[in-house]
């Protein structure tokens, strides 16, 4: 009996299972066994094949006739005992090959939620193992040092970014569409580390990010790179030219007169009525 610090010997398929000629020519005996399981004798097609799985043990493959299982086969595994001339059938099951058409790859629903998915009224579930965050701070009672954590970065919350957490994030922006390499800021002539509308973040992130403050900009209250640009940079080099379409000369009517009734006054005495300032009007028109 074997024991457990023996070694373990590999299996190893001989040249006398590749060639074994009772399984070799039992391609009848597995088509049978494949329409036993196929709902229409169409659907096992010829045979493509065979493989060598072990000592005895062979599978034979046929083409699937079924529609929609364009790559695929049957695949019927024979074997015999030593010494014997007959097969038997070990199973009997449906394969994919190399270019059958296979569904996407499961991903589990906690793990399928992505980036813009949360719309207004959703609300994520609580991971309290969260390698993005770590504990915030805890008041220590030293004035100073609490003033620093508190007042300075803002740590008294319940939890705070962790330096993971602040590397995804920095990785993420500077390589969105707000980072060197947007097609605004290739083209762009000076960078946001420049602009006066740049509002820089605290912490480490504000060695590579701020917010711009410009209404004008694409980018307005967006964190950007320091080193993104845009068109609407606070120092360009473009000087404000008037229109294309100049304003035309007012026209000045000095041979007609407009009475204007403001609601609520009465006409002094001696005074036309609002209808006879109206003839007036038309009168003094030529409008009939």
């Amino acid at each position: 009996m074997a024991t457990a610090d023996a070694p373990v010997r590999a299996r190893r398929v001989s040249s006398r299972a590749k060639n074994d000629a009772v399984l070799l020519g039992a391609v009848e005996l597995a088509r049978a066994a494949a329409l036993d399981v196929a709902s229409s004798p169409d659907d096992v097609g010829e045979h493509l094949g065979t493989s060598a799985e072990g000592e005895r043990l062979m599978s034979h493959r046929f083409a699937a006739g079924m529609k929609g299982y364009r790559g695929w086969h049957w695949t019927v595994t024979l074997a015999r005992v030593p010494r014997g001339r007959v097969a038997t059938v070990c199973e009997v099951e449906l394969l994919p090959g190399d270019e059958a058409i296979l569904a996407p790859e499961w991903v589990p629903w906690s793990e399928r939620l992505r980036p813009g998915d949360v719309r207004p009224g959703d609300t994520l579930p609580f991971r309290a193992d969260d390698p993005r965050l770590e504990p915030g701070w805890t008041p220590t009672g030293d004035e100073e040092l609490d003033e620093v954590a508190i007042d300075e970065l803002a740590l008294a919350r319940q939890r705070v970014l962790s330096p993971q957490g602040r590397d995804e994030a920095a990785e993420r922006w500077y390589r969105g569409s707000r980072g060197p390499t947007a097609p605004g800021a290739v083209a762009s002539a000076k960078e946001c580390t420049s602009c006066g509308f740049l509002v820089p973040l605290q912490g480490a992130l504000g060695q590579l990010f701020g917010v711009c403050a410009n209404e004008w900009s694409p980018d307005d209250g967006k964190v950007v790179s320091l080193d993104h640009g845009c068109g609407a940079h606070s120092e360009t080099d473009v000087s404000r030219r008037g229109s294309d379409w100049p304003a035309p000369a007012p026209l000045i009517d000095e041979s007609s007169i407009e009475r204007v009734e403001v609601p609520g006054a009465a006409s002094a005495p001696g005074e036309p009525s609002s209808d006879q300032g109206a003839q007036d009007v038309t009168e003094g028109t030529g409008i009939a």
